[in-house]
Order: structure tokens, then C-alpha cells, then sequence
């Protein structure tokens, strides 16, 4: 079976079926993966990558497929989920801190990483200069969701967290513009003019991501929809919307993605647990159909020739780039060298490397196919390292803090009440165990009218003991509708103390 650039038979309803079929088990074993991959450490995007590989032509499904320019497109609109998803999940609260920090490791960290492993491509492999920035441009890019999938069992500072959650969002589109220019026709002559280039489409992207955002939350927060699934196509469709609106204007459309995301996911939207759900599910579905079409791409016979290239490119960029531009990066921030070396370490790679491989193909530039074999071998070598060491390392570092589970709390709004409804999950390590509803100390205009418990419902009394496993109803009118929510999260992180002992209410709350 051969897929690719040339004419194609008509497609017949019987092949309709059997595509339906085979993508389908594809689905299916990819979710099966999650699992395996979550015991075994590895991200579930070398199981994806192995199920392409298996279903290309040097694997059992024999299908040929050589569409780079298809496979680009495809994967330019995966990463728009996957930043979409990744923005919606990022707290401001856990960002704001280390915004500059995350923005040098995103701007500066990315020149040093690109000078870096462009120099150990042409000076230990012999690659030509062009290529050797190509390369060195294209593995610049983290990957949150290869990071996090490895990390998400392990709590990390705050600190931590942010930074790597924030530099995987931001860096992806300064490299992806480098990528665009070293791969262009023609020499770049002043590297100036580059720089300018690559900030006017980072403040273009970034004017538009907020704008967009801000507009999309604030109309969702005043006009009340007719049926709760509405809400996550409403995000999702406004996040899509700021990527086009950035890239139409040149400007950086994933920066603007990203950042529109950012603002919905902080905004407080209605029904927001529901939204979230469907954002982590397109991801994942963004996710497995890319990484198995890149597995489709690659030709495994191939790559023998590239295994020593990619080690060694490898080798420079995980032991000397990227500890070295963190510690460039993190030196005015006085980061604790702990943070550093787990920061260092934690520069996996996933998706966006193979993907932004394929535009020199798409481009036509000598030597594309091994750029894109060196790519492909050093993100499997390094992930299948990297990935199931960092929760070790992370442990040995003593980064590992305890923190009490967040609340779950979704809001309906009650328009013509003027309210909102908002549904309260007490989790198994919350603080709000234990505390009377009376302690809560909800501000006037917000109150407990309801808990489940065991399956039972009941009106609690000021002096109704919460637990874990509790579900409450909190009616709250719209002026106090933010103020009872904040005040909710503080109880649940900090307990019925909280306010006493110095958390001001909100200074901790998330999302």
C-alpha cells in the first residue's frame, strides 16, 4: 500500500470502512500504551513513534508513505492542539513568578543552545554550516508534553514547574521562525536583521494571543450558552482563532496560541472542569495521530548511517547546550543549582523537533532527508534516557515537595439569578478535610447549601464536618462569585487556618 505523492484510487466506501477500522485499533492501542507508559517511565510518544514505524513499510502494514509536505501540515495543526491544551492547563499563579526566567531560557537559552550544537554538528560530525544550524535550530524546542507525562506523578516546586511549563510554550516559536530562515533560500547575511525579524513576530504574536483571549473570556463570561458542551468548542474554536489571527498578520501564531490559551485558562470559565476534559482529549488525539504519521514518514533502513551523527549531536546539545544556557539563562534569577540541574536535564524532546524536521524537506534543502533521520534518532535515543531517569533524578535532588491536592470546582452560571452554582470535589489530600462549613468563612452572598457524601444527599449545618470524597454545592452571587472560589482553594491547600497563619486568601489559589 502506498501513500504519498502520486494519483490515488477513488475513495470507495469500502475503503472508508476499512480506514475507520484501522484508525480505530490504532486509537485504541495508543490509549493502551497511556498505561504501560506511565508504569515504565517512558513518554507514550516513543510508543506512538513505534506504532507508525510498525505500520510503515519496513514494518508489518507495509504502507508507504513519503508526503512530507502533508506530514508538516498535519503536524503544524497537532501542535496547535497540543499548545491550545498546554496553554488552557498553565496557572498564572505558578508563572507569573518566573516569567522573565522562563522568557531568557525561551529567547537567550534557545541562541546558546542553536550556537552550540551547530558548532558540535559542524565541527565533530562535518555537517555543512546550513545544515548544521538547521539541526541545531530544530532541537532547540522542548517539549511539555513529553516532560510532564514523565513528571505528573512527582510534585515539583511550583518554581520548577512553571519555568519548564512556560519555556515549552514560549521557545517553540522563536525556533520555529530560525528553522523557516536558515532553510530559506539564500544566506542569512545580518544576523540583526533576524533578531529584529524573530521580535517583531513574537510581539505581534503576543499582541494578538492576549487580545484574542482576553475578547473570547470575556464574551463567554457574559453570554450564557444554551448547553454546557458548547463551552469547550467555544475555547478551543477562540484558541484556533488566535493562532490564524497571528499567523495571517506575521506574527507568531503558536506564541499566540499559547498565550490566548493561557488567558482562557485563568479566566474562570463556566464549567471549566468539563473544558478541560475535552482540551485533554483533543490533545492526546493531536498527539497520537502525529506521532504515528511521523513513525509512517521515517524509513528505518535508512538510518544506520545517522545512529553516530545523532549520538554525538546529542551528546552536545544534553550535556553542554542545554546545562549551559539554563545556567546563562537562570544566573540573574539565582535559581538554586537543584532547580538547575533538574531544568538542565529536563530539556527533552518530542514533538515539535520531528515536525519543524520536515521543512527543509518541504523547502527542498541538500541533505534534508539526513537532517530529518538525525532528528528522528536523536529524539528516540535521548527520550528513551532522559525520560525514565528525571523522576529519579528529581528525587535525588530532593525536589520532590508535598502539596495538598487541589480542588476540583466547576461553575454553572445562574443568569437570571444573577449567580453562579459552583460544584466542589474534596480530594483524597485536600486540607479541607476536617473543617466545618462554618470555617470555610465564605464571603457574604456565597453559601454551602448542599453535600453528597456516600451517595447521599444533605443540607449541612454551620457545624457539618467536611471530608474527603465530599462533594458540595456553593451558591455564590456574581460579585462574589471570584472571591468565594479563592477563598474555597486556600481553604483546601492551606486548611481552616489558612487565613490566620498568613495565606492571604488568593495568594495561593489556582485556576
Amino acid at each position: 500500500m502506498r501513500l504519498g505523492q502520486g494519483r490515488e484510487r477513488p475513495l470507495t466506501v469500502h475503503h472508508l470502512n476499512q480506514l475507520l477500522l484501522v484508525c480505530s485499533i490504532v486509537l485504541l492501542v495508543a490509549v493502551a500504551a497511556v498505561r504501560i507508559s506511565s508504569r515504565s517511565g517512558l513518554p507514550s510518544l516513543l510508543v506512538y513513534l513505534g506504532i507508525g514505524i510498525a505500520m510503515g513499510q519496513d514494518g508489518v502494514g507495509d504502507i508507504h508513505f513519503d508526503n512530507a509536505e502533508l506530514t508538516q501540515v498535519i503536524g503544524y495543526a497537532a501542535l496547535v492542539v497540543i499548545l491550545a491544551e498546554g496553554g488552557l492547563g498553565t496557572k498564572w499563579t505558578e508563572v507569573r513568578p518566573i516569567l522573565p526566567a522562563a522568557s531568557a531560557l525561551a529567547l537567550a537559552g534557545v541562541a546558546v543552545s542553536v550556537g552550540v550544537t551547530a558548532s558540535a554538528a559542524h565541527f565533530l560530525v562535518g555537517l555543512e554550516w546550513r545544515q548544521a544550524l538547521i539541526i541545531g535550530a530544530v532541537v532547540s524546542s522542548t517539549d511539555a508534553a513529553a516532560v510532564f507525562s514523565v513528571l505528573r506523578k512527582i510534585p515539583l516546586p511550583a518554581r520548577v514547574t512553571g519555568a519548564l511549563e512556560a519555556e515549552s510554550g514560549f521557545n517553540d516559536a522563536p525556533v520555529v521562525i530560525l528553522v523557516v530562515a536558515f532553510s530559506s533560500a539564500g544566506p542569512v547575511e545580518h544576523w540583526y536583521v533576524l533578531v529584529g525579524e524573530i521580535v517583531l513576530e513574537l510581539a505581534i504574536g503576543a499582541a494578538i494571543g492576549l487580545a484574542v483571549g482576553w475578547l473570547g473570556a470575556w464574551g463567554l463570561r457574559h453570554v450564557a450558552l444554551p448547553a454546557s458542551g458548547l463551552y469547550p468548542i467555544a475555547v478551543m474554536a477562540i484558541a484556533v482563532a488566535a493562532y490564524a489571527a497571528g499567523a495571517i498578520a506575521h506574527g507568531s501564531g503558536f506564541l499566540a496560541v499559547y498565550l490566548a490559551s493561557m488567558v482562557l485558562g485563568n479566566a474562570k470559565l463556566p464549567h471549566w472542569p468539563a473544558t478541560r476534559g475535552f482540551a485533554e482529549g483533543l490533545g492526546w488525539l493531536a498527539q497520537i495521530g502525529m506521532f504515528v504519521l511521523l513513525g509512517l514518514l521515517v524509513t528505518p533502513h535508512e538510518l544506520g548511517d545517522d545512529i553516530v551523527p545523532a549520538l554525538v549531536i546529542g551528546l552536545a546539545l544534553t550535556m553542554v547546550a542545554r546545562p549551559l544556557s539554563v545556567v546563562v539563562c537562570l544566573l540573574p534569577f539565582r535559581v538554586p543549582w537543584q532547580e538547575q540541574t533538574l531544568m538542565s536535564w529536563a530539556g527533552l524532546r518530542g514533538a515539535v523537533p520531528i515536525i519543524l524536521a520536515t521543512i527543509p524537506m518541504v523547502q527542498g534543502v541538500a541533505g534534508s532527508e539526513r537532517i530529518f533521520n538525525i532528528v528522528f534518532v536523536l529524539v528516540v535515543v535521548y527520550t528513551l534516557i532522559q525520560g525514565p531517569t528525571l523522576p529519579w533524578l528529581a528525587r535525588k535532588l530532593r525536589l520532590g515537595a508535598d502539596s495538598a491536592a487541589d480542588l476540583g470546582i466547576e461553575s454553572a452560571p445562574l443568569e437570571r439569578l444573577r449567580g453562579h452554582l459552583l460544584s466542589v470535589a474534596i480530594p483524597a489530600g485536600s486540607r479541607m478535610h476536617g473543617v466545618e462549613v462554618a470555617e470555610l468563612r465564605l464571603p457574604a452572598g456565597a453559601a454551602v447549601t448542599l453535600v453528597v457524601r456516600d451517595g447521599t444527599s444533605f443540607v449541612p449545618l454551620p457545624s457539618t464536618v467536611l471530608r474527603r470524597g465530599d462533594e458540595l454545592l456553593v451558591v455564590a452571587t456574581d460579585p462574589v462569585r471570584d472571591a468565594a472560589e479563592r477563598r474555597l482553594r486556600v481553604v483546601g491547600r492551606g486548611g481552616k487556618l489558612a487565613g490566620w497563619l498568613g495565606t492571604a486568601d488568593g495568594s495561593q489559589a489556582g485556576r
